[in-house]
């Protein structure tokens, strides 16, 4: 073995480092709070740059074959108007390869499924790193947005910040074609197919942190959207209120570093950033790859994780805030021509493949 590590968090980018480091000879134990994976969960827009991660892993092909590919979308008025597409046959142009849509069940089951059985401890919450001890080479911090690991590298220097949204989602039985979002003053409202039959679907608010929408959130929101363009009102009526998940949103200002010793930090832990770009379990994907080849390609720890800090930290901060300023043009509640002029813009150029 080439050393021993702990991965603190059992999400996307707590197994894919697991995988990663497995390839590369290490001893692996992901220590998980959860009892087990979860089996319903909201779809993930896999972009090409984590389709060549997930390879590195030796799980793309699992993954294609679970997923779909993501049409063509839309963004729209509330009156169904486009105010600009989404070209996916252009960022297959670009990349070779289109994105990939692929629910979060299904992702964190085939990368489960590359572990070996008992690699992950279900059930085992963990405080911090130092409550490991000293018994392995790298502690890897893939705890969340609200990272233990990252709390006892820098205690609260860096606090979370509210973006200024608070959000609802969950999946609907209903076929749609294709998916995108509709802006209005202040809020939006997006649909992406998940399955066949199946169709995720969230909503976001400009609103004080901790709102709560008096009359209950399913209320509200047939209240705030219902009256927009199809399938919009289809979509809200097969709603169940049960299943509805809805949290303010934060992201996480830049940390000076990704690394502290033998600790490292991945995915949300690092730089949780808004969902505006879809962006988060593609980042932490490719955090994985990055930190467990340079583990594989350095003999030392230290040269090792400095080399993933070097390669990951300004990439990602600089993804996290494109994420914010993408996440302020749908707060916006006056000037929408302008903002729609932005948006177009911004959708042209879109995140890196």
């Amino acid at each position: 073995m080439r050393g021993s590590a702990a991965v603190i968090g059992g999400g996307v980018g707590g197994l894919a480092v697991a995988v990663g480091l497995l390839r590369a000879g290490w001893s692996v134990t992901v220590f998980e709070r959860a009892a087990g994976l979860p089996e319903t969960g909201t779809g993930l827009g896999i972009w090409p740059s984590a389709l060549r991660a997930l390879d590195r892993l030796g799980v793309g092909a699992s993954a294609r074959e679970r997923g779909r590919a993501q049409p063509d979308g839309a963004m729209r008025r509330p009156d169904g108007t486009v105010i600009a597409r989404l070209d996916v046959g252009r960022i297959r142009r670009r990349h070779g390869e289109g994105v990939l849509l692929l629910s979060r069940p299904a992702l964190l089951g085939l990368l489960a499924e590359a572990l070996p059985a008992g690699t992950v401890r279900f059930g085992a919450p963990v405080a911090g790193p130092a409550e490991l001890g000293d018994g392995y080479d790298v502690v890897v911090g893939a705890d969340g947005i609200r990272s233990a690991t990252r709390a006892a590298m820098f205690g609260d220097r860096f606090p979370l910040r509210y973006s200024g949204v608070t959000a609802w989602r969950g999946t609907v039985p209903l076929e749609v074609a294709s998916g995108g979002e509709t802006w209005g003053r202040g809020r939006k409202f997006g649909v992406t197919p998940q399955g066949p039959g199946v169709a995720n679907w969230y909503a976001a608010v400009a609103a004080k942190e901790g709102f709560r929408p008096p009359e209950g959130d399913l209320a509200a929101l047939r209240r705030w959207f219902g009256d927009w363009h199809d399938p919009v009102p289809a979509v809200l009526d097969r709603v169940d209120a049960a299943g509805v998940l809805q949290h303010d949103v934060h992201y996480l200002p830049p940390v000076p570093t990704y690394v502290r010793g033998r600790w490292v930090l991945l995915g949300d832990a690092a730089h949780a950033m808004t969902p505006d770009l879809g962006q988060g379990a593609c980042q932490a994907l490719i955090d994985a790859v990055a930190l467990s080849e340079a583990l594989a390609a350095e003999a030392d720890v230290s040269s090792a994780l400095a080399r993933y800090d070097r390669a990951r930290r300004v990439p990602t901060q600089r993804m996290a805030a494109m994420a914010v300023r993408a996440g302020r043009l749908a707060q916006v509640r006056r000037f929408t021509g302008v903002r729609d002029v932005a948006l177009r813009l911004a959708l042209a150029f879109g995140p890196p493949g």
